[in-house]
């Protein structure tokens, strides 16, 4: 049936004046001679429909006297984007997903969000005088014709999902970024290539010239969709801008390359940097208000191929800091770590990779000891948050201040707690079991992949093993997993595999026997969470507390694995069943916590 419907399209295409490469090849096919092909066909043929599944398709429609696409939909067998993606090829069209790609807001500018919206179509790409576009039915002609006529320009469709094409609309035109950020380009002109002078006022509305427009759009767009980081990238022809947006970067938006110098230039502006070293990296930061809230912004600026790419990294001055069962610990794990920074001396170790949230874990574990009885001291590079009545020093390495020099001068401020923002080398390992055995309580992180492994690392660093295990208390291996969103959140099923998995990691954890069967939950994405189905972020943590049977390991210069399975054997819970507990409670994903915490 659907071949026959292209076939007279075909003849509708030969009469219309409409130019596109998809109505060439399809005269060329009808020219050639005109063979069916259905959708079904093509989904078996790429071994996605079973024989069985085949038949049973073809005589549903034809009892139905419906489309076999309808059928396919109401079976579930296969996915809404491999069925289009399969008439894709029946009809001789592109397929594509505009939402997984970015779209330039010149480009956007050529059709209103109203005429988007009504005919569900989206402008991807203009290349010289032919606008693509993503839409549902790309045989339909007097929509093809409007968007001419609306654009001037002439049309080349492509084939997408209405799903799709409603998260690209609702993502891409989105006020304060497409639509802002589009109108400041038609007023910018290539003189904004060169460095301007900062405008009057510029710490209060970022100056109000179309490049200055961007900047400030770029950064309330940051804010507004809680992203920790946001990306300006020169490529060869455009400038990319992409936001990390809980732990995960996603490309938002393509500018034009003429103007990437102006914005880098108005960065720096901002940041009091030299605008005229392009050669060599630099370091800022400067505060930005948007309403009652107050942003912290670090700048860095990075020569490549293409220009200087900057990374402005967001953080909300106001908010304060977590507490430990608001970042996600709990339990047993809760306990061991409150007995352990309730000691008055003895070091405790934060690990897990860059962007696992060990500074924060540290800066929850500092505000719940902050008290006018006890000196806190810190060292950090770079302070990320500041919290009253603690004493935080910034890492200076040009002027020689070290963690370790630091450090050594911290023992001579009569501190109760002293918080080293990273423990890196020998000398510095040192120092902390140095002030350790004289009394105090150190905190810090280490660079490794789990809590046992910061034994053998300290090692690695020369330091004595009988030191180690009069000092080293406690462990706290950690990772950062994305939350589900409550808004779209739905059921889930997950398959027999991921299942068995669980229950061999879990164990004795939880009882699939006795507690039924596990509901799995996830979000189908929705306007609150951008349409990732995630919102926020929650730690799945694993507490490794150094017992006697432990410490004499050290001793003995035992692996990380045999530490891990001494500690798993005295009741601790690691980071992948953490991770597991709070997948059965529908807190996050199965896909999240593998993606985070499989080794």
């Amino acid at each position: 049936m659907f071949p026959y419907f292209q076939f007279i399209l075909t003849i509708c295409y030969d009469q219309s004046m409409d130019v596109t490469a998809q109505k060439i090849n399809i005269q060329q096919n009808a020219n050639v001679g005109y063979r069916a092909i259905y959708v079904e066909d093509v989904l078996f043929s790429r071994g996605l429909l079973t024989p069985e599944q085949l038949t049973f398709v073809k005589s549903e429609a034809k009892r139905r006297q419906e489309l076999t696409e309808k059928v396919l939909s109401q079976m579930g067998w296969v996915s809404p984007e491999q069925i289009v993606a399969a008439k894709a090829q029946v009809i001789g069209v592109p397929y594509v997903d505009p939402s997984q790609q970015p779209i330039s807001p010149e480009v956007l500018a050529f059709l209103p969000e109203e005429v988007a919206k009504r005919f569900t179509v989206i402008p991807i790409a203009k290349e010289g005088e032919t606008l693509s576009v993503a839409m549902v039915d790309p045989l339909d002609l007097q929509v093809l014709e409007f968007v001419e006529k609306k654009s001037g320009l002439v049309v080349r469709p492509y084939i997408a999902t209405a799903q799709t094409i409603n998260r690209a609309i609702a993502e891409k035109f989105t006020r304060g970024l497409s639509v802002e950020v589009g109108e400041a380009l038609k007023e910018a002109t290539p003189t904004f290539v060169t460095p301007f002078a900062p405008l009057a006022g510029v710490s209060g509305v970022l100056g109000e010239a179309p490049v200055a427009r961007i900047v400030s759009t770029l950064l309330e767009y940051g804010i507004k969709v809680r992203a920790s980081d946001i990306h300006i990238e020169p490529l060869e022809n455009e400038t990319r801008i992409r936001y990390r947006i809980d732990g995960i970067l996603h490309e938002k938006l393509i500018l034009p390359r003429r103007i990437h110098d102006a914005i880098v230039s108005r960065i720096k502006i901002l940041g009091n940097m030299k605008i005229d070293e392009k050669r060599l990296p630099q370091d800022a930061r400067f505060n930005f208000k948007i309403g009652k809230e107050e942003i912290d912004l670090r700048l860095s600026t990075m020569p490549t191929a293409f220009g200087e790419k900057v990374v402005m990294r967001l953080l909300k001055k106001s908010g304060g800091v977590p507490t430990l069962p608001e970042l996600g610990l709990r339990g047993m794990a809760l306990r061991h770590l409150d007995e352990n920074i309730a000691r008055p001396h003895g070091i405790i170790l934060v690990c897990g990779p860059t962007g696992s949230g060990k500074t924060t874990t540290l800066y929850s574990v500092l505000s719940k000891l902050n008290s006018t009885r006890v000196n806190i001291m810190t060292l950090e590079d770079p302070i990320e948050y500041q919290i009253a009545g603690v004493n935080q020093v910034q890492v200076n390495s040009q002027a020689g201040l070290t963690f370790a020099s630091g450090l050594r001068s911290f023992l001579r401020q009569d501190p109760n707690i002293i918080m080293v923002g990273e423990i890196r080398d020998t000398e510095t390992t040192e120092l902390a079991i140095q002030a350790s055995l004289t009394g105090h309580l150190v905190f810090s992180t280490l660079h490794t992949n789990n809590a046992a492994g910061a034994l053998p690392r300290l090692l690695d660093m020369q330091a004595e093993p009988y030191l180690i295990a009069s000092t080293v208390t406690c462990v706290v291996g950690q990772r950062v997993v994305r939350k589900i969103c409550p808004t779209c959140k739905g059921i889930k099923t997950v398959t027999g595999d991921i299942l068995e998995s669980m229950k061999k990691s879990l164990g004795k954890l939880y009882n699939f026997e006795k507690d039924g069967k596990i509901t799995f939950f996830a979000g189908h994405g929705c306007k609150e969470c951008n349409n990732t189905g995630y919102l926020g972020r929650i730690g799945i943590f694993e507490v490794l507390v150094v017992s006697e049977k432990i410490a004499k390991m050290i001793l003995a210069h035992e692996t990380s694995q045999a530490v891990e399975n001494q500690a798993v054997s005295e009741g601790m819970i690691t980071m992948k069943q953490d991770g597991f507990m709070k997948v059965i409670e529908g807190i996050t994903t199965i896909e999240e916590v593998l993606r985070v915490a499989e080794e």
